[in-house]
């Protein structure tokens, strides 16, 4: 099987997780790791399966990854799989979180249900996990979302671990749970 994981990245999180899946995928198939900036549309359609990678950009895929998707032929012959990073805490844990999670990067899986039911696409799946915020970012949530000051220092201290050795093994996990339903 031909795959190709194609990423868009600005601080590093998403490539990490890119690098991750290509390190299972590329073990018993035919695969490139490519950012985003070296694929065209067309190029997918010389694959039978494609990942896709995008960071988390006001609640929903970065532009290029969202422009890229919408570019995607109707009915292609390639299957997709999607995964992003985000720096929201992950919904699971308390309603606080999910509620966070939601309004912070709840577009993202959007997008991709989007693309699989616009373009019919065979759409296997995505993952997610948090990624260490830009200075930018940070800032934001500061100002915006926490602003304790004993409450952002906790919450930077934890995001900037992320993706972590558990996130990088969840994305190996994902990629061989993919792989086998796109065989």
């Amino acid at each position: 099987m031909k795959v190709l994981i194609v990423y868009y990245s600005q601080t590093g999180n998403t490539k990490k997780i890119a690098e991750a899946i290509y390190e299972i995928t590329s073990q018993s198939h035919d695969t490139q790791l490519k950012n985003l900036k070296e694929v065209k549309v067309d190029d997918l359609n010389n694959y039978d399966l494609v990942f896709l990678g995008s960071a988390c950009h006001s609640a929903d895929l970065a532009p290029p990854v969202l422009k890229f998707l919408e570019k995607t032929p109707t009915s292609p012959d390639f299957k997709l799989a999607g995964f992003f990073t985000h720096s929201v805490t992950p919904p699971e844990g308390s309603e606080i979180n999910k509620v966070f999670y939601e309004k912070w990067a709840g577009k993202c899986i959007k997008a991709f249900e989007k693309t699989k039911t616009e373009k019919e696409v065979d759409f296997k799946g995505y993952f997610r996990c948090r990624g260490a915020p830009s200075p930018d970012i940070e800032e934001f949530i500061h100002k915006s979302i926490i602003t304790d000051e004993n409450e952002f220092q906790e919450y930077v201290e934890e995001a900037r671990k992320h993706p972590d050795k558990t996130d990088i093994e969840d994305a190996k996990k994902f990629a061989q749970e993919i792989l086998k339903i796109s065989l």
